[in-house]
């Protein structure tokens, strides 16, 4: 629609469709496509979290339960912030359970950011960041997650972009497109940069448990000086293959969080009851599960990588983290756009231009290797005869 319609608000308008789901839904006219697109594990939930769930709904666990979640939700939040993440926090004050990492992203900017602040936020990034920025009336400031060849920040870029209107960071580590990991100069040069500034961070960290090569990742909020500073977000999505069950928590000061259960009952009340009581089994359960998914997706990576390092004219980082590597494909002398599409009509093969997540992915596209082996092989087959490569 070219027009304006006056129905619509200036809120809606200045928001973008994001350009992962405009491959997603644009591929729908064709058939016989491999997706390699969206960020969704192809595991099942694992069994003892849904038997979890019946369970409850059988108990009649199916009403209204707190804002900010249910207690027993909370305290096992608690527990696993302690033993993994090393961070110690009530149950009762500073944790909110939350519909999936984006509902805890957006009551987080909406409780911290007034009309006219400034938030730092990744470019190539997830493109979610920069939307609910511009719906709370803040200000999208960009630091390139690019430096040279390699997925690093500038620590340098970063506090030059830092001025008197700067209230936030947005981190995400791992990160989503590129599958970068932050390590500890980076994390205590970021802690330098905030506590000099005063800034609040928002940390993503849905992809905590996938990396490796005996990568680890380290949670900001566990610094020294960061925990009251920083809002830390948590996703059962990726890490227990829940992606449809909308569940998520937040931690962080007990100001920031009783603002945050407060606009979550005006939004969303809370999260469902029976996802809670799911999440809550997959917090107290066995880990096993997590570690044979990314066992897998270690092995996918490493197809991957042997697949794209035989095309000549695309360059690769080797991700340390979650699902995805970001390739350059500047080579070509197509825009992301152009090569992707190239690659769904002459391929059909679902791929998503790297411009998706930011300016900053010019020259790149991102591939989701949440599918399995015998997908990817067969979608790397078609992308090099569409590219006529060994031909």
């Amino acid at each position: 629609m070219s027009e304006k319609y006056r129905w619509v608000s200036e809120r809606a308008n200045i928001v973008p469709w994001s350009g992962v789901r405009k491959m997603f839904d644009l591929a729908q006219k064709y058939k016989d496509t491999i997706s390699l697109s969206v960020g969704e594990p192809d595991f099942p939930t694992p069994q003892h979290i849904v038997d979890a769930a019946f369970e409850a709904a059988k108990k009649g666990y199916t009403h209204y339960t707190p804002n900010a979640g249910l207690m027993d939700f909370r305290e096992a939040a608690a527990e696993k912030l302690e033993k993994e993440n090393n961070i110690e926090a009530d149950p009762g004050k500073e944790i909110i359970a939350t519909v999936g990492a984006m509902g805890a992203l957006a009551l987080a900017i909406l409780a911290t950011i007034n009309r006219g602040d400034e938030v730092l936020i990744p470019n190539p990034g997830f493109p979610s960041y920069e939307a609910q920025v511009l719906l709370a009336e803040g200000k999208p400031v960009y630091y390139p997650t690019i430096t040279g060849r390699t997925f690093n920040m500038d620590l340098d870029e970063l506090e030059n972009l830092v001025s008197k209107k700067t209230k936030a960071i947005i981190l995400n580590s791992p990160s989503n497109p590129t599958g970068a990991v932050f390590n500890d100069k980076q994390l205590r040069g970021i802690t330098e940069i905030a506590v000099k500034n005063d800034l609040l961070v928002i940390s993503d960290e849905a992809y905590e448990a996938i990396t490796y090569d005996d990568v680890k990742h380290v949670c900001i909020g566990s610094l020294p000086k960061m925990k009251e500073r920083t809002i830390s977000i948590f996703s059962f999505s990726k890490t227990h293959a829940m992606t449809g069950w909308r569940i998520g928590f937040a931690v962080g000061n007990e100001k920031i969080i009783q603002q945050m259960i407060k606009l979550q009952e005006h939004l969303t009340a809370h999260p469902s009851s029976v996802s809670q009581k799911a999440a809550t089994a997959a917090l107290c359960g066995s880990m096993n599960h997590v570690k044979m998914m990314v066992k897998e997706y270690a092995k996918r990576r490493d197809i991957l990588l042997k697949e794209l390092t035989e095309i000549s004219g695309i360059r690769c980082v080797k991700p340390l983290g979650t699902f995805y590597v970001f390739p350059n494909i500047s080579a070509f002398k197509m825009s992301p756009h152009d090569f992707a599409m190239s690659m769904l009509e002459k391929a059909k093969v679902i791929i998503v231009p790297g411009t998706a997540f930011g300016s900053n992915g010019e020259g790149y596209i991102r591939i989701s290797y949440a599918t399995s082996r015998e997908k990817i092989i067969e979608a790397m087959a078609r992308i090099k005869k569409a590219l006529k490569i060994g031909q």
